[in-house]
């Protein structure tokens, strides 16, 4: 292995990082996958590669996909709800509107609806933009097939993901408003900042208490957070934070951390919270993960 094939892999990890959690949910899969594209990528003579970007992306989007369908059936026998990693992320990632949306937490769990070709498909084609020519090669289809999934992944995508475009000022000033109230206790407040039909996702893995299934309806989610974080004798500290390019709170009980708040807002309502608590999945809040197209 010569210092070249070191110093290309550098360049371009961040990118790979990104395919592979955008493809797999979950930034230890996405670890593991560049664990093996490395592997592989040692044994390559870079003389012999035209297009080491696209060489390193077509390995990375193989593992990922025989990655994929291990855990997909690992994610059946998954103890309620199952939500992506959440990745603490820098400003540029929000700045950036189409990989925000892109590892947002609404989107990612409509992918889980994907088979893993579909998924792979789509990611490779709306996130990084890559031909269908270049897409063949990784998922090892024609391009013609290439595009009749695509076309197909994005139609039921489009169908599921919300529909209307929010700044990230607009879901900041609501989970502000959401993280008053909470603090708090007011009961009204959380009222007021909720959809009526907002639906509450909570992932603790069967390692923390969490909601076994969707709660639905203001009503019940704001009684369920006041009646979970209001209680007397609790010290409730809640933190804004930027979680997968977009505005997240990040929520502590007595200083220890208890999970990290995602939500989607229309018209300045909630319409749906996205709360993390497994243990396992809060390794990467100590530092921002840098992600790149």
């Amino acid at each position: 292995m010569s210092d070249a094939n070191t110093e290309t892999f550098v360049a371009h990890r961040n990118l790979l990082f990104t395919v592979a959690y955008e493809m797999l949910g979950s930034a230890a899969d996405a670890e593991d996958v560049l664990q093996e594209t490395w592997l592989q990528w040692t044994k390559i003579n870079l003389g012999d590669v035209r297009d080491p970007r696209a060489f390193l992306v077509r390995i990375t989007t193989r593992q990922s996909l025989n990655r994929l369908r291990t855990v997909k059936r690992r994610r059946e026998a998954y103890v309620g709800s199952w939500l992506p990693e959440p990745l603490l992320t820098t400003p540029d990632v929000a700045e950036d509107v189409e990989l925000a949306e892109s590892v947002s937490m609404a989107l990612m769990l409509v992918l889980e609806t994907l088979s893993p070709t579909e998924r792979a498909v789509f990611v490779l084609r709306e996130a990084f933009d890559l031909g269908y020519d270049e897409i063949a090669v990784a998922v090892e289809k024609t391009p013609a097939a290439v595009r009749q999934i695509a076309h197909r992944a994005r139609k039921h995508v489009d169908a599921r993901r919300p529909r209307e475009a929010v700044t990230a000022a607009e879901t900041r000033a609501a989970l502000d408003s959401f993280r008053q109230a909470l603090e708090t206790g007011d009961l009204q407040g959380l009222l007021d900042v909720l959809a009526p039909d907002v639906v509450l996702l909570a992932d603790g893995g069967g390692l923390k208490q969490a909601v076994p299934r969707p709660i639905v309806t203001a009503g019940k989610v704001a009684r369920l957070m006041r009646a979970g974080y209001g209680r007397e004798g609790h010290r409730l500290s809640v933190g804004a934070a930027t979680v997968n390019g977009s505005p997240a709170l990040v929520i502590s009980l007595d200083g220890e951390l208890d999970g990290v708040l995602a939500a989607h807002v229309r018209e300045g309502r909630i319409t749906a919270l996205y709360y993390v608590r497994n243990p396992h999945k809060l390794s990467r809040l100590g530092s921002a993960t840098p992600l790149t197209r």
